[in-house]
């Protein structure tokens, strides 16, 4: 999901590759294929731009699993998520450069009605700090509410002040979607165009970005578009497109390999795409200079990489000497990459339809690698052996508990005194019903999903969501009385570390 790309971004498996020659033009259809085939990846399209061409650009695989007449080419479209978010920071930075903002103004300059709990951070919130995750929030926390929802744009940024920060201000990197969705909200502020719009006139006209668009709509009609897919019971399962207008700065944006090899010849030509300047040059430094310190530690699986950080975004670090500059993005049924490296002139994308793969980051080491003549070595299999491993885990938790749902027990109370509607201070309301001797539960943001309860043991329930890429968890209510009077959710970490405790209302 949208979140297996960051997860997994910060701990790279082993490194690898060929001379870059011989693994680009004798070995890299048959690397794909063969490693799309290990992870069960029904469509990839990849894109390599190196010293101001375009070395690949194709597609592989299919749109639709098991469809062989609908092969991705390289304009089939994928869900980049949050890839979305180089292309916002660069906004910002090109409205400070033509000094219309600063990205050191305090957001309630712009946004006189933003707040947030934390008093220092309500005070003192600059544009920079929505643009580099340093709020002093968990990584997606509230995006439980955020993704998919039915809120708008302005209800997002609002529900930020019901927020507590985790971390003090500005002290600990936290992956925060709805910071950059705020960010993303400045920009009609300040221009009076939207932050569709204005990524249509700043970047996909001007770059050719002729099949490149911001909402749900665009890629739910598209007849070149891959279909989304995930895992359950070992299983490919296609899901439908997520709908994220709502998150749009941070993650709507839907590209082909074809569109974003523009964006990244620009971003390795001082911004100029076919000798035009789209971006000033001075606009792609500040996006790519550090502001959040994410881990400054020896990493032993890459003894040449010391430190990570993020910029405006993209995710920075070393790697053999070099400036890495890349970012993920993860969407139900997609996880995607891009990558430049300057002082290599080398620039890469992957985008895959299905979100239970690593290959698309494996795949960018692996040319990284090869780019910079390392020795061989398959890291898509390393990479499959350690997921796997992890896989295997999770699946045998999931199944002690299914085990445990087959005892048939009851619960210590009668279905009926877990029932009522139940109430979260970020999320808003749930309800749960007694339907056909079954416990449900309704979530009043997210209208199409919904929680299938099984008895565990005591109070506890064991959750299977409609929706796969929520996941099937273990639901504890508090009693009081005879009567549930709390109940404690969780979903996938992909979309939210976090628990949240909902309490009954009168």
């Amino acid at each position: 999901m949208k979140r297996h790309a960051l997860l997994f971004f910060l701990s790279f498996g082993i490194l690898s590759c060929f001379s870059q020659n011989r693994f680009i033009t004798d070995s890299l259809d048959v690397y794909i294929k063969r490693e799309m085939q290990r992870w069960d990846v029904p469509g990839l399209a990849l894109a390599v731009v190196k010293d101001g061409k375009v070395v690949v650009s194709k597609g592989y695989g299919t749109r639709e699993a098991g469809k062989t007449e609908e092969q991705v080419d390289e304009n089939t479209l994928f869900q980049i998520a949050s890839n979305s978010k180089a292309f916002t920071a660069t906004s910002l930075a090109l409205l400070e450069y033509q000094r219309r903002l600063n990205l050191n103004d305090k957001v309630s300059k712009w946004m006189k009605d933003f707040k947030l709990k934390d008093p220092l951070a309500n005070d003192d919130i600059r544009i920079r700090d929505l643009l580099s995750h340093r709020l002093g929030f968990e990584t997606f926390q509230s995006d439980f509410l955020n993704w998919g929802s039915n809120l708008s744009r302005k209800e997002i940024i609002t529900n930020l002040r019901t927020l507590d920060p985790v971390y003090p201000f500005r002290t600990q990197f936290g992956y925060c979607n709805a910071g950059f969705l705020t960010a993303g909200e400045l920009i009609p502020l300040v221009t009076d165009t939207t932050w569709d719009d204005f990524m249509r006139y700043h970047f996909f006209i001007p770059l050719g970005m002729s099949h490149t668009t911001t909402t749900w709509s665009a890629i739910n009609t598209d007849t070149n578009a891959c279909k989304p897919y995930t895992v359950v019971n070992k299983q490919l399962v296609q899901v439908p497109f997520v709908n994220v207008d709502n998150l749009g700065p941070a993650a709507s944006i839907n590209s082909c390999v074809h569109d974003l090899s523009h964006w990244l010849l620009m971003q390795l030509d001082s911004g100029r795409y076919n000798g035009r300047f789209i971006v000033p040059e001075p606009v792609l430094e500040t996006t790519r200079t550090s502001n959040t310190i994410i881990q400054d530690q020896h990493n032993p699986y890459f003894p040449s990489r010391h430190f990570q950080t993020y910029g405006l975004g993209w995710f920075l670090e070393d790697y053999e000497g070099k400036k890495i500059i890349s970012h993920d993005g993860g969407s139900n049924g997609f996880v995607t990459t891009v990558c430049i490296i300057p002082e290599l002139n080398l620039g890469i994308t992957v985008l895959t339809n299905t979100d239970m793969n690593y290959l698309y980051a494996s795949l960018r080491q692996q040319l990284i690698d090869a780019y910079l003549g390392l020795p061989y070595q398959n890291q898509s299999a390393y990479n499959y052996q350690l997921l796997s491993n992890s896989w295997k885990r999770e699946a045998d938790e999931q199944k002690n508990e299914h085990a445990l749902v087959s005892l048939n027990r009851k619960p210590e109370l009668d279905l009926s005194q877990y029932c009522g509607t139940f109430s979260n201070p970020v999320y808003g309301r749930i309800t749960v019903k007694e339907e056909k001797g079954k416990l449900n539960i309704y979530f009043s943001h997210h209208p199409l999903l919904i929680g299938h309860l099984e008895p565990l043991e005591g109070n506890d329930f064991l959750c299977t969501y409609s929706d796969p890429e929520y996941g099937v968890k273990k639901i504890p209510f508090s009693v009081t009385t005879n009567k549930a009077n709390a109940v404690t959710i969780t979903i996938n970490d992909a979309i939210d570390f976090m628990p949240y405790l909902f309490t009954r209302t009168n």
